[in-house]
C-alpha cells in the first residue's frame, strides 16, 4: 500500500496538475532537489559509422554528412537477420504531418515490422494535443513500452521524478563502451545525449537534429534580378539590403515573420541563446539589453516598410510568402530547405533558394549563430525485464541505421515499386509512399541528420557550406541539458505573455518601457527562481 500511495502521490504532482486531473489525497510526494535531478553520468562513447563515404563527411564540430546521391551498394545493417525478434513494442509518439494508413494498407509499416522482427504498434497523436495526452497516460498508469518526451519548458509533466519511479535507467546499457552492442545508436553525436541524462543516470534516446539549426533562407533569384549583394556585413547594411529589395507595389517585401526576424536581430548582436552562462552565472535573454535593441530594431524596420503588411496580423502564412516571392527572406529549420523547392520548386519558376549567416551588429559587436536543439525529443522506455529492455533497445538500434543502409532506406523511402521508384540509384516517392512514410519513426529514435535531397542534388553542397560557416559561430544554450523544476512549470505561460509583447513592440502598438516592466514581474514571479535552479544545476554537472 506504502509504495502505491508514493506512486500515485507522485502522479498527481507530475502528471494530475498539468492534465487537469483530480488525483487526491495523496500528499507524500516531494520533487527531488535540483542537485539531485541534474547529477552527471556517463555519456555514451561516440562511434560515428564510416560505413558510407562521402566528399563530405560529418565532423565533430557538428556539421551534417552530406550526399550527392545514394550508393549504388545499399548496405545491410544486419547481415544476419531481424535484429528484435520478440513480442510487439508499443510506442506512443507524435506527428505534424497527416497520419499514414493503417499497419494492414501499409506496406511500409509491414516491410519495417518484418525488418526488425517484431511488431511495432504506434499511437500517434497530433503534435498540439501530444502534452496533454502525454500527462493523462501517465496519470492512467497503463504505459505503452516507449514513449516520446518533449523537453521540460514543453511538458511540465516530464520530471526527473517521473523518469525515476515509472521509467528505466538506461546507464547498464549504453554507458561508456556499452553502447557497442548497439552500434547505431552509438553513431549518434554526443550533444545529443546531453540532454537524456537526468538524476545521475542516462534515462532516454536522443532523437537527433543538426547543432546548426537553420539560416536566414534567401531568395537569390530575386536579389539577382535588382543586382543585390545577398551578405550584408552589419545591420546597417542588412536594413539598407532590406529596403532596396522591397517594393510595395509588386507585393514584394524584405520579411515576413516578426518573431524570427526578432531572433536574427538578436543573433546580430551575439545575444544569449535563451541563457548566457558566465563563471557559473545565468542571464535570460529577456533581461538584456540585445532584447531592448532587437526590439527598436524590429519596429524600426516595421516604420520602414519592410515587413509583410501582414505580418503581425497571420501565422503559419510566411512559407507561402517565401516561396510565392512576396518575402525575400525567411528564417527557418534546415529540414525547410527541401521542403521548400519541394513545394515551391515547381510553381516559382527560376527558384534559387541561398542562405545567410547573422551579420554583425556594427564594427565592434559580432553576430553569431543560435546552436539548435541537439534533440527534437528524447524516448523513454517504461520499466521492464532486462531481456525485454535489450529487445526494446536492439529495436530502437534499427530505427537509427544510418544514411546508405537498408533500414534507412526502409525507414525514409519505403519499399521499392509501391512507395519509391529510381532515379539512377536515387529513391524518388510515389503517392502512395509520400502517404506512408509519415509513419513517425523519426519520432522514436533516428539517425544523425543527412543533408541529401534528390530531386535537387546539386543542392547539397550549399547546404554543407552553411553548415560548415554556422558551426564557427555558434552560440549555446547552456541550460539544454539541464532541469529547472520552476522552468518547466512556468516558461509556457511566460513565452506566451512575453510573445505577444514582443509583436506589440515591434508592431508600434505598446511602448518599449512595457517590456522593461514585464521583465521586472518575470524575475519577481520565476526568473530569479529558474537562475538559482540553473546555477545549482550548472555547479553540480560541470
Amino acid at each position: 500500500m506504502k509504495a502505491q500511495l508514493k506512486r500515485r502521490g507522485f502522479l498527481a504532482s507530475a502528471a494530475g496538475v498539468g492534465a487537469g486531473l483530480a488525483l487526491t489525497g495523496c500528499g507524500d510526494f516531494k520533487p527531488r532537489p535540483a542537485r539531485l535531478a541534474n547529477a552527471k553520468a556517463q555519456l555514451p562513447t561516440y562511434i560515428p559509422y564510416r560505413g558510407v563515404p562521402t566528399t563530405m563527411p560529418a565532423t565533430k564540430e557538428g556539421v551534417s554528412a552530406g550526399y550527392r546521391h545514394f550508393p549504388h551498394e545499399v548496405v545491410k545493417a544486419f547481415p544476419d537477420g531481424p535484429p528484435a525478434k520478440g513480442p510487439a513494442i508499443t510506442i506512443m509518439n507524435l506527428i505534424f504531418n497527416p497520419v499514414p494508413p493503417p499497419v494492414g494498407k501499409n506496406t511500409m509499416w509491414q516491410a519495417l515490422n518484418k525488418y526488425i522482427g517484431c511488431d511495432l504498434n504506434f499511437t500517434i497523436t497530433p503534435v498540439p494535443d501530444y502534452p496533454q495526452k502525454f500527462a493523462v497516460t501517465l496519470a492512467g498508469g497503463d504505459l505503452p513500452d516507449a514513449m516520446l518526451m518533449l523537453p521540460p519548458d514543453q511538458n511540465s509533466a516530464a520530471t526527473p521524478d517521473m523518469l525515476d519511479t515509472l521509467f528505466e535507467d538506461l546507464t547498464p546499457h549504453l554507458s561508456g563502451d556499452n553502447i557497442r552492442d548497439y552500434p547505431y545508436l552509438a553513431n549518434i553525436p554526443t550533444d545529443s545525449w546531453r540532454p537524456c541524462v537526468r538524476n545521475g543516470g542516462i534515462y532516454a534516446l536522443p532523437m537527433p537534429r543538426p547543432v546548426s539549426s537553420g539560416p536566414t533562407y534567401v531568395r537569390l533569384d530575386l536579389l539577382r534580378k535588382k543586382d543585390l549583394d545577398p551578405n550584408p556585413r552589419t545591420w546597417r547594411d542588412f536594413l539598407k539590403l532590406c529596403k532596396d529589395v522591397t517594393e510595395p507595389k509588386a507585393h514584394q517585401y524584405a520579411l515576413g515573420n516578426p518573431a524570427t526576424t526578432w531572433d536574427l536581430l538578436m543573433q546580430m548582436q551575439g545575444a544569449p541563446n535563451w541563457w548566457r552562462e558566465e563563471n557559473g552565472r545565468f542571464t535570460h535573454y529577456y533581461e538584456t539589453e540585445e532584447c531592448r535593441q532587437a526590439l527598436a530594431a524590429g519596429l524600426q524596420m516595421k516604420k520602414a516598410g519592410v515587413m509583410h503588411p501582414d505580418a503581425f496580423s497571420t501565422k503559419d502564412k510566411f512559407k507561402d510568402w517565401f516561396g510565392n516571392g512576396h518575402i525575400v527572406m525567411h528564417p527557418d529549420a534546415p529540414a525547410a530547405w527541401n521542403d521548400l523547392y519541394t513545394v515551391y520548386g515547381p510553381v516559382a519558376e527560376g527558384l534559387d533558394i541561398g542562405w545567410m549567416l547573422p551579420p554583425n551588429w556594427d564594427e565592434s559587436t559580432s553576430g553569431g549563430q543560435w546552436q539548435g536543439r541537439a534533440n527534437y525529443a528524447t524516448l523513454i522506455i517504461k520499466k521492464a525485464p532486462k531481456a525485454r529492455i535489450k529487445q526494446i533497445l536492439r529495436a530502437m538500434n534499427a530505427l537509427a541505421t544510418p544514411f546508405g543502409t537498408d533500414g534507412y532506406l526502409l525507414r525514409k523511402y519505403g519499399v521499392h515499386g509501391p512507395d519509391h521508384a529510381l532515379k539512377g540509384t536515387d529513391p524518388m516517392l510515389t503517392p502512395k509512399g509520400t502517404a506512408e512514410v509519415t509513419l513517425p519513426t523519426m519520432f522514436t529514435t533516428d539517425a544523425p541528420f543527412t543533408l541529401y535531397y534528390p530531386q535537387k542534388p546539386e543542392i547539397v553542397p550549399t547546404q554543407y557550406a552553411f553548415q560548415k560557416a554556422a558551426v564557427e559561430r555558434l552560440i549555446p544554450n547552456p541550460a539544454e541539458a539541464l532541469y529547472s523544476a520552476t522552468d518547466s512549470k512556468m516558461s509556457k505561460l511566460f513565452g506566451i505573455r512575453f510573445e505577444s509583447l514582443r509583436l506589440g513592440i515591434m508592431g508600434g502598438r505598446n511602448p518599449l518601457r512595457d517590456w522593461d516592466e514585464a521583465v521586472r514581474g518575470w524575475r519577481r514571479e520565476a526568473g530569479d527562481k529558474m537562475r538559482a535552479e540553473y546555477e545549482l544545476a550548472w555547479e553540480n554537472r560541470y
